[in-house]
Order: structure tokens, then C-alpha cells, then sequence
């Protein structure tokens, strides 16, 4: 059973507020990014999204290599959210960055949505996105609110990367966090109807796009101490989801 107390919630807030305070110091999360491809082997191929991507680059190597060591164009940063946020560029900001470097992309590789939703609930849950022990399988209708309107920005964003002549999308949705330092074990419920919003927003748009649920393959051994982001063997899992789609587009 999952309870938190005032304790849990204090410590809770606390992290937020460290790595809020951290990520703000380090240029609004890119020096806990890896850093950005700008011109690649393969500028047709380019990467937009977070930190599960951009914190420690291995999903990105993992491709390289597969790719037979020919990089792809990268502008994935640590706390970025879909549309919008302080902490890092968006995805829209990162879209609209990569455009203006080398506008003839035609296959996009991201993900986006999860920091909309996390950094409010690790800090003091105004949407009621954590669920209690006692409400296993219930979401509450501010939380699926918030995701709703990722949803409609998700589509939008989908649909202007048709307008800019891409052709094709591979959209990595977010796996189960666990316990660890963020204290993030209370998002199942949050994930599972957002993970549903952000495959219908891919199905939805203009854009050829193909949504990859990893929830299937990314167990608690497969994620950092933090409980978010992925390690190593989860980002080899994560990367052989993505590669048997993105090989057929290059």
C-alpha cells in the first residue's frame, strides 16, 4: 500500500526545490544536458524532448552505434516541457531552434508531456496528479484537466511539424516511475491516462506518427536512484524500442 505523510511530502518538496534551484543555476537545465547536435552525419533525423532523452545521452549513443556510428541531429534538454516553462526550452523551443539551423528534417524522434506533469506533483501537487493508496485506479478531474490540455497542445505541435515538411514521427511515451529520490511512486495513474492522451495525440495528427508505450519493458532496475530517469540497461531497452522504427525512415 502507498501512503504518503507530512514527512514524505516535506522531503518531497524539498527535492523539487533543490533540483528547481539546480536546474535554474545550470542555463535553465542544458548544463544537465547532454550537448545538443546541431549538424549531424544525418541532418535528416532529429531529436526533440527531455531529460529521459538528454540527461545522460546513452539512448542517443545507443542509436549512434546502432546507426553504425552516424549521429542524428539532438536538442533534447533536461526539464524542457511540451509548450512553454521556465526551467529549459520547450519542445516548441527546440522545434522552433532546429528549424532555423537546418529546416529540410523530414523524421522527428521525441518525447514531451512528462515534465508538464511532474514537476508540478513532485512540488506540492496542484492538480492532485499523485494518487493515494486508496485511490488505485481513480484519477482526479483536475489532473486529467492538465493532461487534456497537453493533449490539444500535443496535437498542435504534431500538426506544425507536418507544416514544416516532416514527414514522419516517433513518439517515445513515459514509462512507471519508482520510488527514489523525487519521491514519484504515487504517478501511476497520472501516466497511464497520459500515456493514453499522448498516443491518441499522435494518432490524431496531420503527421505520420508512432507512438511507443515502453511501460511493457522498463522495470524498477531499469531506472536511476531518482526514481525518474533511466539507466543504462534502460536506455538500451528504450533505444531497441525506437530502432526498429527509425531505421525504416532513414
Amino acid at each position: 500500500m502507498r501512503q504518503r505523510s507530512i514527512g514524505t511530502s516535506l522531503v518531497r518538496s524539498v527535492a523539487v526545490t533543490l533540483l528547481l534551484s539546480m536546474l535554474s543555476g545550470c542555463a535553465l537545465g542544458v548544463l544537465l544536458s547532454k550537448p545538443w547536435i546541431r549538424n549531424a552525419n544525418n541532418n535528416k533525423v532529429v531529436f526533440f524532448g527531455d531529460s529521459i532523452f538528454a540527461l545522460s545521452g546513452e539512448i542517443q549513443a545507443r542509436l549512434h552505434s546502432l546507426n553504425g556510428n552516424r549521429t542524428f541531429r539532438n536538442y533534447t534538454t533536461s526539464g524542457a516541457e511540451l509548450i512553454g516553462g521556465a526551467i529549459a526550452p520547450s519542445v516548441e523551443q527546440q522545434i522552433a531552434t532546429a528549424n532555423a539551423d537546418h529546416p529540410n528534417s523530414t523524421v522527428v524522434v521525441m518525447n514531451g508531456g512528462g515534465n508538464d506533469i511532474l514537476l508540478p506533483a513532485v512540488a506540492f501537487d496542484p492538480y492532485n496528479c499523485l494518487t493515494q493508496w486508496w485511490e488505485f485506479g481513480r484519477l482526479s478531474s483536475s489532473c486529467k484537466a492538465l493532461i487534456d490540455d497537453i493533449y490539444v497542445d500535443g496535437v498542435d505541435l504534431l500538426n506544425g511539424l507536418h507544416a514544416d515538411g516532416v514527414t514522419d514521427v516517433i513518439y517515445l511515451g513515459y514509462y512507471y516511475t519508482k520510488n527514489g529520490l523525487l519521491l514519484v511512486d504515487d504517478l501511476e495513474e497520472a501516466i497511464v491516462y497520459g500515456d493514453t492522451k499522448l498516443n491518441q495525440a499522435c494518432q490524431n495528427s496531420v503527421v505520420n506518427c508512432t507512438f511507443i508505450d515502453p511501460r511493457g519493458a522498463i522495470r524498477d532496475s531499469d531506472i536511476t536512484v531518482d526514481g525518474v530517469h533511466p539507466n543504462a540497461t534502460g536506455s538500451r531497452k528504450l533505444a531497441d524500442l525506437i530502432w526498429p522504427l527509425l531505421r525504416t525512415k532513414l
